[in-house]
């Protein structure tokens, strides 16, 4: 699929660079979907969230500052539709 408007937008959410610049390294190469953004903590992962408007977000149980639980909690009260990998 070459039209990004029909693309899956994908938010990585992990404390580890090392593990989100992997999945994005991975992701690349599937040709439906975009990583448009990343997030190395819950609280950050809300603010993306609210500013980039992902479909899917791939998300870490345990973060700093808020893990992934909490913040997949505050998501989906807010964004019932969008899809949450944990």
């Amino acid at each position: 699929m070459n039209n990004k408007q029909m693309s899956i937008k994908v938010l990585i959410a992990d404390d580890h660079q090392l593990f989100r610049e992997g999945l994005v390294n991975l992701l690349s190469n599937v040709d439906d979907i975009e990583v448009i953004g990343q997030a190395e903590n819950g609280k950050e992962t809300i603010e993306k969230v609210k500013k980039l408007n992902p479909d899917v977000v791939l998300i870490d149980i345990g973060m700093p500052l808020m893990n992934g639980i909490e913040a997949t909690r505050i998501l989906k009260k807010e964004y019932r539709k969008l899809k949450i990998i944990a």
